[in-house]
């Protein structure tokens, strides 16, 4: 009886815990507006706000690495205005700087990042005047129900009839202010494009210049197939260059097993040689990993020397990456290409033209940057491109509709741990007995975990579109936006207003049928509409105190705290590499995704609220215009632009708010629906809206896009198309087609292992194994990989200690103290790579000028990754008269790919030489003078073999530079040497024979196979010998047509753009 009872009492316990748990679900949101109030929010966020505002502004000063990084680390060109120690001398820079500054300082996409917020700041502060001032008078005072709260007053829930005309006329209103903004900015961000498409540095890049083919059919995938397929869009054509990929086989995979078992390492030398007086007993042991090839030798379950098999590891993947770089197979061709041409006019025309056309059954678009492409993609065909995308929408779908019940259950449990113990009875006891430490858990969870959401969301959103084929990393970042945005519209914008309403309509019809009703009947009497207007109004405030707490988030952005924080922890509580710690100090780069995400989704909520609850509009704006200061501060001085699109994220921010504007179009119509007259026509009045916003998007659609997308949609006929900006004309020698987009796998220098220079004494008798040199390639026991080592056999020298060898271990990188900043290894690829890629600091890695020196134009220097080897990506007319050498991580390449450093001819100067300074002239400040400063020959070109001349059989050619114009960028870091009379020396890319002996041997023999297809000796003495003479190769498709247009004959001097001749530049072709 007694256990009847028992179990009786059981099961009523667990009714009542399943009925509160219904209950809790009913209103899964009401803790959230319940526990806040819009005075308090408003109070608490402009507090803490201006509290962080002062305390950067007292820290800032103090902590530039944190703050302004960009003032250390930019050029001339880039550098944002200097600061004061002043207290608020950060905020006239703000004030005084206008958009055509923002475009030379931060680049397109920041600056169209600060138009759009501008945009909405402007959009809200004008709906808040007009909104407040009319709806909410005519809310109060034509309120049915006098004695409700006053925020209820405010909503139109109780306002009937004919008063529901304000809502309509301020819904047209809302509409035709939106759109005006909407309209004025997209002719702005068209005029701010075409002024980017006409700008020099636009001009002077080969991407601009440049298609891309994708999906090219296996019968075309050659330098000639490229050409026919243009050729049949556009028959009139004078294309010259064009390059097809290659196969790179496994070698993307090889070097980023390389890069993460260098880190590896880093990390155990790091923390092995934290103390390099007082090491660990037992040296650090760890597991084989699973992708090396001997993995099956190692014992089971054993652990290894870390220190002798890493390095073991990265000697294997050195040499097995060379041999792969050895044994490219230009016959193994990738259905995806390159075409460049002379005329930028010429290329937009082109790819205008093939805008909605598949020529031949291939893709053909203008060219992103070279770091834009996502490689790994490019080979993938149209079909598996569409199943990914299909595959990739599904998932996101799943993920987007799985996530509503944890957003439920967080709302429900986590934000009121007291519903949490109305279901489970033995935490109530646990709550009551600790009631402060769940008072503290609370308050830090819910926040915590949503934070942790958003920020893991953009990632998982990342990688999907990444393995959804996406052929660009801004278009990804496009999509990643649009995902994110449908996301959080559905989950924190419908789910979250309309749980509760669904969830009272279901459990309205379910009672009325048990009461054998008929079910139709029951939906009727429920009244849908008016339990999903009563529910909006009732959640409404809501939004107003979270659109004003919004401020927390930009007063943290300012702060940096999260930067601070991980800095801090990583010093004093980690064994941080000398990598990590170089990374440390180098500028952030801006997640527009998240960004413009957060931004879209305010929008999106204030304008779907605004017709309901006007007071989300003021919150908006004042959102809007502090974020407005604080993200321009932010962008100028402290994030960067990891890639850059040239303001292409405007369509989809276009969009989305036009999107945002037809949803509060939809809840206009509700609110007339339920509150107008019985004729329904205050409902009628807002159907044409969409319509109208339809037709208008498609308006602005055909009236710019073309104009931002394309310098010209047809061909310009001029002989010289960069005369205006003091351009030589191009030839296929200059502009290097297939070394700009050749895939990186083929010519990215290995990164070196760093340690501290604190651990060099010790570390020799530490590291028990050898590597390749690294980047004091070129010398060593690896040199015979290469071919060379009877050349030379030399060791490194002591960085500014002459005649003395360098005590580095071979094959490490010692980094001292004084050199842990990211301003020595700005111009490294490793470095750079996600931090602008160069172009902050003046070394823009597309950037067309030939037979100028400084950093500007492309190439190699001992800190940056050079370019593809030229005779790469099948471009099997830019033959050399030097074969083929490498100068990085001593790759020797097969034949047609060469060195990316050897790029030049007797007539082409090293693109990094040194600038001839006048008197009194001092270095630019894009480039530290400390730049080699005691870098004991750990770049690959400090060491004296680099550096070193060769021995000819004749005087080395030498030509002078004018001093003019060679002001823009000093640098020190560069290795070339000086030649007489103010000239550069041009170094042979390859070694002459020893004791005299000429390249091709002592009995003039070719030496390689490529020395066959080369001019020897003899001809290029002869005074007949013509310098382009050997590009007339049979597979060059001019072979079947010629050129178009036709220039002057090779050799002669172009003109500028005054008909002079423009200086000693040899050029030919087009």
């Amino acid at each position: 009886m007694v256990d009847m009872l028992g179990t009786k009492a059981n099961v009523l316990q667990s009714r009542d815990t399943i009925s509160e748990f219904l209950q809790l679900l009913q209103d899964p949101f009401a803790a959230q507006l319940s526990s806040n109030s819009i005075y308090a929010a408003l109070g608490s966020s402009v507090s803490i706000t201006v509290a962080v505002a002062l305390g950067f502004s007292l820290v800032r000063p103090l902590n530039t690495v944190v703050y302004a990084p960009k003032l250390k680390h930019a050029d001339d060109k880039h550098a944002p205005p200097l600061l004061g120690k002043g207290f608020f001398s950060w905020m006239k820079p703000l004030w005084t700087t206008t958009e055509q500054d923002l475009v030379r300082l931060v680049g397109m996409d920041a600056t169209i990042f600060m138009r759009f917020t501008r945009m909405c700041r402007n959009i809200f502060l004008c709906l808040a005047v007009l909104c407040c001032c009319i709806q909410i008078p005519i809310n109060w005072y034509k309120n049915a129900a006098p004695e409700s709260p006053w925020l209820q007053k405010v909503t139109p829930m109780n306002v009937w009839n004919q008063w529901q005309w304000a809502t309509v006329v301020m819904s047209w209103v809302t509409t035709l202010i939106v759109c005006f903004f909407l309209w004025w900015n997209y002719r702005k961000v068209c005029e701010l494009r075409i002024q980017y498409l006409r700008s020099e540095e636009y001009q002077q890049s080969l991407h601009a210049r440049t298609l891309m083919l994708y999906d090219i059919p296996k019968n075309l995938t050659s330098d000639e197939g490229i050409a026919r397929i243009i050729d049949s869009v556009a028959p009139s054509s004078s294309f010259s260059r064009t390059a097809v990929a290659r196969d790179v086989k496994i070698l993307p995979t090889l070097i980023e097993e390389h890069e993460k078992t260098v880190r590896k390492l880093e990390q155990v030398l790091a923390k092995y040689l934290k103390d390099p007086k007082n090491l660990p007993v037992t040296r650090p042991v760890c597991r084989p990993s699973k992708k090396d090839p001997s993995f099956s030798t190692y014992p089971k379950d054993k652990k290894l020397d870390a220190i002798d098999y890493l390095t073991q590891r990265i000697k294997l993947l050195e040499l097995e990456i060379k041999e792969v770089r050895q044994r490219i197979d230009k016959r193994g061709s990738m259905p995806y290409g390159f075409a460049s041409y002379s005329d930028i006019s010429e290329a937009h025309a082109i790819a205008y033209l093939c805008r909605s056309k598949k020529p031949q059954g291939a893709r053909v678009t203008l060219a992103p940057k070279p770091n834009d492409i996502v490689w790994e993609n490019m080979p993938l065909s149209s079909a598996s491109r569409a199943t990914r995308r299909l595959w990739n929408n599904l998932w996101i779908t799943v993920l987007t509709v799985v996530w509503v019940a944890p957003n439920a259950m967080i709302a429900i449990f986590l934000v009121n741990l007291s519903n949490l113990a109305r279901v489970w009875p033995d935490f109530q006891k646990s709550l009551e007995t600790n009631r402060n430490f769940w008072a503290i858990v609370q308050g830090i969870a819910s926040p915590a975990l949503t934070s942790l959401v958003y920020m893991v969301l953009p990632i998982i959103f990342r990688r999907l579109s990444m393995k959804a084929g996406d052929m660009t990393k801004t278009g990804r970042e496009r999509h990643v936006v649009a995902k994110l945005y449908s996301f959080f519209v559905f989950n924190n914008l419908f789910v979250f207003s309309l749980f509760s309403a669904l969830w009272s309509f279901g459990a309205t019809v379910i009672k009325n049928t048990a009461t054998d009703d008929d079910a139709w009947q029951a939906i009727l009497d429920a009244d849908f509409g008016t339990t999903v207007f009563v529910s909006l109004c009732g959640i409404s405030p809501f939004w107003v105190v979270w659109l004003i707490q919004r401020q927390l988030g930009a007063a943290i952005d300012l702060s940096q705290l999260w930067k601070l924080i991980y800095g801090s922890i990583m010093r004093k509580f980690t064994n941080p590499t000398p990598r990590e710690l170089i990374e440390l100090t180098a500028p952030p780069p801006f997640d527009y995704a998240s960004y413009y995400n957060y931004f879209l989704f305010y929008a999106t909520a204030a304008l779907c609220y605004a017709p309901i609850m006007p007071l989300v509009l003021p919150a908006a704006g004042m959102y809007f215009a502090i974020d407005v200061a604080l993200k321009k501060y932010l962008l100028m001085y402290v994030f960067v632009t990891k890639t850059e699109s040239g303001g292409m994220f405007w369509r989809i921010l276009f969009n989305r708010i036009l999107f945002g504007l037809m949803l509060s179009h939809l809840i206009v119509f509700l609110v007339v629906w339920v509150r107008g007259f019985g004729y329904k026509t205050q409902a009628y009045a807002v159907v044409p809206l969409p319509i109208l916003i339809i037709i208008f998007k498609f308006v602005c659609s055909w009236i710019y896009d073309n104009k931002i997308t394309y310098y010209s949609t047809r061909i310009i006929k001029h002989r010289n198309a960069e005369e205006g900006f003091g351009l030589k004309e191009q030839g296929p020698r200059n502009d290097r087609l297939a070394s700009r987009f050749g895939h990186p796998a083929l010519y990215k220098p290995l990164i070196t292992p760093m340690v501290h220079a604190k651990a060099q004494n010790i570390l020799a008798s530490v590291y028990q194994g050898r590597l390749s040199d690294g980047r004091d390639a070129g010398l060593g026991d690896s040199m015979s990989v290469s071919g060379y080592s009877d050349t030379y056999a030399l060791d490194s020298m002591a960085s500014g200690k002459i005649g003395k060898l360098s005590s580095a271990v071979p094959g490490f990188e010692v980094v001292p103290e004084s050199r842990l900043d990211f301003e020595f290894y700005k111009n490294r690829d490793e470095f750079a790579a996600d931090h602008g890629a160069g172009e902050l600091f003046g070394r823009a890695s597309d950037i067309v000028r030939p037979d100028t020196p400084g950093t500007m134009a492309t190439g190699s220097d001992n800190n940056s990754r050079p370019g593809t080897p030229v005779g790469g990506m099948g471009f099997s007319h830019n033959r050399r008269f030097f074969s083929n050498q490498s100068d990085m991580g001593n790759t020797a390449y097969v034949g047609g790919y060469m060195s990316p450093s050897q790029q030049y001819s007797s007539n082409n100067q090293a693109p990094y030489s040194p600038p001839i300074l006048g008197p009194g002239e001092a270095p630019g400040r894009g480039r530290s003078p400390l730049y080699h400063m005691g870098d004991n020959g750990n770049d690959s070109s400090s060491n004296l073999v680099y550096n070193a001349a060769g021995m000819p059989t004749s005087t080395p050619a030498s030509f002078d530079v004018p001093d003019d114009g060679l002001h823009r960028e000093r640098s020190f870091d560069s290795t070339r040497s000086r030649g007489a009379l103010g000239g550069f020396s041009i170094p042979n890319p390859r070694a002459p024979g020893v004791l005299g002996a000429s390249r091709y041997g002592y009995g003039n023999v070719p030496q390689t196979d490529d020395d066959m297809m080369q001019t020897p000796p003899n001809a290029i003495q002869s005074p007949h010998f013509q310098p382009n003479q050997g590009q007339n190769d049979p597979m060059q498709y001019d072979y079947f047509r010629g050129n178009r247009r036709q220039g002057p004959p090779p050799g002669a001097p172009g003109r500028g753009a005054n008909g002079n001749v423009s200086g000693n530049s040899v050029w030919g072709g087009n």
